[in-house]
């Protein structure tokens, strides 16, 4: 069975690897597919060069998904050695493994819905090339809009390319200079170490400071304050009392 969304296993080895040309020589398997015995006594049809490319073809796509097959189960999966058949029944026989494969690993069938999909992703166009994706207007428009960019850009590079070298001695110096920078570098994680410890020591001393001076002063303040209002009301108390005697 074949995912759901994805293309025929077939179509998809044709579309990613292509046919070599016919001048190329022949693999090794190619003798065993067409039922040779290691002579060309049977085999004078292998002259075409269709015959050729066609059984190339087939030797790369089987090269191509034992490769794969590598990848995905590792070195223990193994494969019996090609049988004598034409070659409707080795492509039957790859398309049937590419089945299996894809059943599977679903990851790797996801994989080539997105690469059928979008082939930009694993393969960038060429620079030169306009995407395939704009019309004819929507490239002429994007050209147009960085048109005015154009002179300046081409100004900024001739001043870069008319800027001189620096001269290599102060480069030279500069090198030299690594180990007294790195030195410089040590000194200040130093300093930012001692810093730091400056930093906590102070701290704890105003924390002492405060606590046992500020807070000790500010309750005997307030003590010495409630102390006073508790007289305050004990001396009115004791004026009215008076003044009461006094009416009496």
């Amino acid at each position: 069975m074949h995912p759901s969304g994805s293309q025929h296993p077939r179509a998809r080895l044709r579309l990613r690897i292509p046919a070599p040309e016919p001048h190329h020589d022949i693999p090794s398997p190619v003798a065993s597919w067409t039922g040779t015995t290691g002579t060309r006594a049977q085999g004078s049809n292998m002259d075409n060069p269709l015959d050729r490319t066609t059984l190339s073809t087939i030797t790369l796509l089987e090269s191509r998904l034992l490769r794969i097959e590598h990848l995905l189960y590792g070195p223990t999966a193994s494969h019996p050695p090609p049988q004598h058949g034409s070659a409707v029944r080795k492509l039957g026989e790859l398309e049937r493994r590419f089945s299996v494969m894809l059943s599977h690993v679903r990851v790797y069938g996801e994989l080539l819905k997105i690469y059928m999909s979008h082939p930009d992703f694993f393969h960038a166009p060429s620079p030169s090339e306009p995407p395939w994706q704009l019309s004819i207007d929507a490239l002429r428009s994007i050209v147009l809009a960085s048109a005015s960019t154009f002179p300046s850009t081409l100004s900024s590079l001739t001043a870069i390319k008319d800027s001189p070298i620096p001269d290599t001695s102060e480069s030279a110096a500069l090198i030299s200079m690594t180990e007294r920078m790195r030195a410089i570098e040590a000194t200040q994680v130093a300093q930012a170490s001692d810093m730091a410890e400056l930093r906590r020591r102070s701290e704890a001393v105003m924390r002492s400071w405060y606590e046992g001076s500020v807070l000790a002063n500010s309750r005997f303040m307030a003590d010495a304050e409630s102390r006073v209002e508790r007289v305050e009301r004990q001396v009115r108390r004791r004026e009215r009392v008076m003044e009461e005697e006094k009416v009496i």
